[in-house]
């Protein structure tokens, strides 16, 4: 059976010597958040803050500091869950094999929350200036909450049934936020919790928010699972957890609203939660909110968003304050990215069919870049194949909620290579890159939605997109090697392997992609590498696989820095007859890049000395 609590499943994970206490004195303040990122880099335990500098509440990090830890904490359910992810894809399983199904019906009925009339969260009540105030980076406009599961109900059907868990960005502290009265609350475009918003609007009624912290961790991973809009993360919390989510349901202590129903006058509280913030979002009223180190490696800057109106803060008498740390991948929510895909990974072909398998790419900032796995059936008997039902899948797979979200979409045909593995990411794009024709195969969408997050674009929310499919057999051979004679522009120099037939080049001077390709011929030696990138630094780029991922695909918009050699437009369509090139470089309207206080790198270095409590770990 699962946890009942956080505090259950730190005293496990204690006990069988994944968590470290650390009882040194530790600030909130970028102190916390520093501790966390060398541990989780160095695939260490879960830590236990005992003495928090100015805060009465220990704080616990790096729970899902690794994907085997994290299978650890849901060992007793994730067996039930696959199961009832295979019955979803082909209910005709459980007659070919009713006894790998015996633990369904258990499973089923957990997936129903019980309504208490209490609970431990309601054992003692706080104000937000007594919650740790943890900053991750030098620059965030104040503290936040770094694992958050944000509860709204859907105003034209209220109720559970209809409710949405999320992970939104909330910020305690800072800007003009009214302290301890006002804390900011930001959701991106395409989030459950919008769609909750409007309805609220529209209707004129209050819009009640509910934030819990901590608690069970089936609810924290929960709050992150791609459900399809409608279903409630709650059901899925109940079947990870292995027990009913507890809810306890309150009239809310605001201002009463004539004319509302017993349920629209109704906040929802997490019973087993360790914290609890409720409010209302003023429809009328947004403040700047950030700046935040964020999961692109960059921060993500001031904007207006909504401002929740605190009336209550909750919490359990011996409540612990979970967090984690955002900002360039990996950290530790590329565990959730990799035991969501365990879980409903088989189920992608189900929902758009032809393709057997998608992976956003973590490396690459999860959004920016997505990698596709389809079928192309169209015109078997054709002499030349070409991406025809690729083409059909990409346009569903951009479709399909935060996967519409992603700039690149890069997509092959399972028929010419059965037994590549999508998560095999250098494969991949040599299997591409080979079989590629930059003339036919790539196809833009301009002014756009992306990330809200990606300052790439040309606006906030506002970018293009680009679709690469590549079929039938290989065209080139990749070289792996620089040739010693290799010819660059002026104000070019300094280019480095980084996969094979893909050269990153130092673009200095500010010289960008169509000069570079205005320098060379399609006849030229340089094609033979079909992707090259022009980027601020060539060594660091192409140093590791990670590096060149997040250079290229953070620091680029399809439309505006996509060019090609032997470039050309027929019939609006853009293709070109030598190499691609994407100018990957920072540019002015860009965020900047996280980079650690060093003051407190030496602080932490100090924590790993002999006799120290992070000796031995970092």
């Amino acid at each position: 059976m699962g946890y009942a609590s956080l505090r259950a499943c730190v005293s496990d994970l204690e006990r069988t010597g994944q968590l470290v206490r650390i009882d040194e004195e530790i600030d909130a303040r970028l102190e916390a958040a520093e501790i966390q990122r060398r541990v989780y880099q160095a695939k260490g335990p879960a830590l236990l803050f005992t003495r928090v500098k100015d805060c009465r509440f220990p704080m616990v990090s790096n729970l899902f500091g690794t994907l085997e830890r994290t299978r650890f904490l849901f060992r007793d359910m994730l067996d039930a869950v696959r199961h009832l992810v295979e019955l979803k894809i082909d209910p005709g399983n459980f007659w070919k094999n009713p006894w790998r199904y015996r633990d369904v019906p258990r499973t089923l009925w957990f997936l129903r929350p019980k309504f208490m009339r209490s609970g431990p969260i309601l054992e003692a009540t706080a104000s937000i200036r007594d919650l740790p105030q943890q900053v991750s980076w030098p620059n965030d406009g104040g503290a936040f909450i770094t694992l958050p599961q944000v509860y709204t109900e859907d105003a034209d059907r209220p109720g559970w049934r209809h409710s949405n868990l999320g992970m939104y960005r909330v910020q305690l502290s800072g800007n003009q936020y009214e302290p301890n009265r006002q804390v900011g609350l930001h959701y991106q475009i395409h989030r459950g919790i919008g769609v909750h918003h409007a309805a609220a609007i529209r209707k004129g009624v209050p819009f009640r928010v509910s934030i819990f912290i901590g608690g069970p961790p089936a609810m924290t991973l929960s709050a992150v699972m791609p459900l399809p809009e409608g279903m409630s993360e709650l059901t899925f919390a109940g079947a990870l957890g292995g027990r009913r989510v507890r809810l306890i349901s309150r009239e809310s202590p605001g201002t009463a609203v004539p004319g509302l129903s017993a349920e629209e006058r109704t906040m929802v509280i997490a019973a087993d939660a360790d914290f609890c913030i409720t409010g209302t979002v003023d429809p009328d009223l947004q403040l700047p909110e950030g700046p935040f180190g964020d999961h692109l490696g960059y921060y993500s800057l001031a904007h207006p968003f909504s401002v929740l109106k605190v009336e209550q803060v909750f919490h359990r008498k011996d409540a612990i304050w979970p967090f984690t740390v955002v900002g360039r991948p990996p950290q530790e929510d590329t565990s959730f990215g990799a035991i969501i895909h365990e879980i409903t990974g088989p189920i992608i072909p189900t929902v758009v069919h032809g393709v057997h398998a998608v992976h956003a790419v973590d490396a690459a900032g999860v959004h920016p870049l997505l990698l596709a796995i389809g079928s192309e059936r169209y015109v078997p008997y054709a002499p030349l194949r070409k991406p025809q039902e690729l083409l059909t899948s990409a346009n569903a797979i951009l479709g399909q909620g935060q996967l519409s979200l992603a700039k690149y979409l890069l997509m092959i045909a399972k028929e010419d290579a059965p037994d590549l593995e999508i998560h095999d990411i250098p494969r991949f794009f040599a299997h591409l890159l080979e079989r590629i024709d930059w003339a036919n195969d790539v196809h833009f969408q301009t002014r756009t939605t992306i990330d809200t997050l990606d300052y790439s674009g040309s606006g906030l929310n506002e970018g293009s997109k680009v679709v690469l499919a590549a079929v039938g057999p290989p065209r080139r051979k990749l070289p792996t090697e620089l040739p010693s004679d290799l010819r660059l522009p002026d104000g070019f120099s300094d280019p480095r392997l980084c996969l094979p037939g893909v050269i990153a080049i130092t673009s200095r001077d500010r010289k960008g992609a169509e000069d570079f390709c205005a320098f060379y011929r399609p006849t030229d030696a340089i094609n033979a590498f079909p992707l090259i990138v022009l980027v601020d630094d060539a060594e660091f780029t192409a140093r590791t696989l990670n590096n060149f991922l997040w250079v290229t695909f953070t620091r680029s918009n399809p439309a505006a820095d996509i060019a090609g050699i032997g470039a050309f437009v027929s019939q609006k369509h853009w293709g070109c007859r030598g190499s691609l090139v994407i100018d990957a470089r920072i540019k002015p309207h860009h965020a900047p890049p996280l980079v650690e206080d060093s003051e407190v790198t030496k602080r932490v270095d100090a924590l790993g000395a002999p006799g120290r409590p992070l000796h031995g770990i970092i």
